[in-house]
């Protein structure tokens, strides 16, 4: 793809459904493995193009002291732009550019190289899990904007599939292309830990620096977390500041 396709990692907003982890920590810099929800989603970008930029809103100043210099920063200051809105405030940063899009929170490894060589350059593409038809419901695993509707995109708040992705379809340009690998959208604490278990294989997740005393099943265990030799943990996520939440 060369310098021709840029990427935009979408993680502005504020997480509601997450609390009360992400009351603690922004969504997108939730422990992951070895990394953070963020992190992931920027290497599965980097599979295609070098060029990435994450847009931030919900907590700025989190976001921004996390990422540094790594990716170009897309500041919303006033209101947070939704997807499409997120596109179009990039314009002067992607610069007539192909655009490749994905989610901050979604779990889906695997590399998008493939996807971007095979891509026609000329209609959006995009990636949804299982059969490649497009609902409102339809779980995004990636999209492929030509530059040329990167451009055409209206500035302020909007979402792709109101703006984009459902008139491309209707007017037949839109190509919907089916994945059949893993995928979790790190909605709720039960999906991170899902996400987390399906990640590791199964096996509890204890970050850099837990001290794991007690005994934990099918758990995630935050760096400098505690969990101490009289406890039992079952299907939880314990948090460096001691908080527990039990997915029941």
């Amino acid at each position: 793809m060369g310098d021709s396709l840029a990427g935009l990692v979408l993680a502005a907003g504020a997480g509601a459904r997450m609390r009360p982890l992400s009351r603690l920590r922004p969504k997108p810099l939730l422990p992951f493995t070895n990394t953070t929800l963020v992190d992931h989603a920027i290497a599965r970008v980097r599979s295609a193009t070098s060029a990435v930029a994450v847009n931030v809103h919900h907590h700025r100043d989190q976001m921004e002291a996390h990422l540094g210099a790594r990716v170009h920063l897309s500041v919303e200051d006033r209101a947070g732009l939704g997807t499409a809105g997120a596109v179009s405030h990039l314009r002067s940063w992607s610069d007539g550019r192909d655009l490749l899009v994905v989610n901050s929170d979604t779990w889906c490894p695997g590399d998008l190289g493939d996807l971007a060589t095979s891509w026609d350059r000329e209609r959006v593409r995009l990636v949804v899990a299982g059969r490649p038809e497009l609902e409102p419901t339809s779980r995004i695993v990636a999209s492929f904007l030509p530059g040329g509707v990167v451009e055409s995109l209206p500035p302020g708040p909007a979402g792709l599939y109101e703006v984009c992705w459902r008139p491309e379809a209707e007017a037949g340009r839109l190509e919907v292309v089916g994945w059949h690998g893993p995928i979790v959208d790190c909605a709720t604490p039960r999906d991170y830990l899902t996400a987390n278990l399906l990640a590791a294989r199964g096996h509890s997740v204890v970050g850099t620096g837990a001290v794991v005393e007690g005994r934990i099943e099918r758990c995630v265990v935050w760096p400098g977390a505690r969990v101490a030799p009289s406890e039992v943990l079952v299907d939880a996520v314990r948090t460096d500041r001691g908080v527990t939440v039990l997915i029941r």
